[in-house]
């Protein structure tokens, strides 16, 4: 951690500030669905390769422990039945944005996935949610939609049409910054920016057009700034409680940076889930309210 000296009169003691902020977690619950029907059958973006062989056991090991990771840290984590046929229902971050109560379903551009958004919405209802509302316009919800607690950050490039940011707005009732991406590695928000506290957030650049990445400096001029190889490996796919930041074990760069804001990382291995794009986040949709 960073100190500094403030030097009173010439007799005074040195008064030392700690210039990085105590962080305090705070306890969140999560939507999460057991990747028991995990397999790579079909390609929708570039990490995923239906010639390579995945492992549905692994998959479930490694979802495993990241759920216990959450509950170990004191989250509560709801579970939703998995569906057969399936295969990416385990990204559960993609099929709901919930804030205050209020739900915003999703609307997959891509048809293999486009059922799974049914299952959420009756998941949401009988759990006991009356403001549900399913999007007229695509929208991949927590990968596109970011909440910081002050702003809805809302991406666009590839998978979230951009009109789905008014629509988000109007329903959820918060103020939406809208970000376009531009790599298509990085085809959600989730895996391109997250969210560290209300007012810091970590992001890799190169994966936003220029005007995004002028936006982010006026929002956020501390934020961290990931490095490519933490990119690739979908390190920005994290989680974070306020204290603890929950991310993929091969992203020690990235981590070596949080730590150095005061934060505690926390690893996870989640490699056999990235063979389809995905990792933390996109495992863990958070219920707010």
């Amino acid at each position: 951690m960073t100190s500094v000296s403030l030097l009173g009169g010439a007799d005074a003691a040195p008064i030392v500030l700690d210039a990085t902020p105590a962080r305090v977690p705070t306890t969140r619950r999560y939507l999460m669905c057991e990747p028991r029907h995990f397999t790579v059958e079909y390609a929708i973006n570039p990490w995923m390769d239906p010639t390579r062989p995945t492992d549905t056991s692994l998959a479930v090991a490694q979802w495993t422990a990241l759920k216990e990771t959450y509950e170990r840290l004191g989250h509560q984590v709801e579970v939703i039945e998995p569906a057969p046929g399936l295969p990416d229902m385990v990204f559960s971050a993609n099929s709901g944005t919930v804030i205050d109560g209020r739900v915003l379903g999703a609307k997959f551009r891509a048809p293999e996935r486009a059922a799974e958004a049914d299952h959420f919405r009756r998941w949401f209802l009988a759990n006991g949610y009356q403001d549900v509302v399913m999007p007229e316009i695509t929208n991949e919800a927590e990968g596109d939609f970011t909440w910081t607690g002050k702003y809805l950050l809302a991406g666009t490039g590839f998978r979230t049409d951009p009109r789905a940011h008014a629509e988000a707005q109007e329903v959820l009732g918060v103020p939406v910054i809208s970000l376009n991406l531009v790599d298509p590695r990085y085809y959600h928000l989730d895996v391109a920016l997250f969210v560290l506290t209300e007012d810091l957030v970590a992001y890799y650049p190169d994966a936003f057009s220029v005007g995004s990445q002028e936006v982010l400096r006026r929002l956020y001029p501390d934020a961290i700034l990931a490095t490519a190889s933490d990119a690739a490996c979908l390190g920005l796919n994290a989680v974070s409680d306020g204290r603890h930041v929950v991310l993929p074990v091969e992203a020690t760069a990235l981590g070596e940076q949080v730590a150095a804001r005061g934060f505690e990382p926390v690893y996870v291995d989640i490699s056999e889930l990235r063979a389809s794009g995905g990792g933390p986040k996109c495992c863990t949709m958070e219920l707010r309210g």
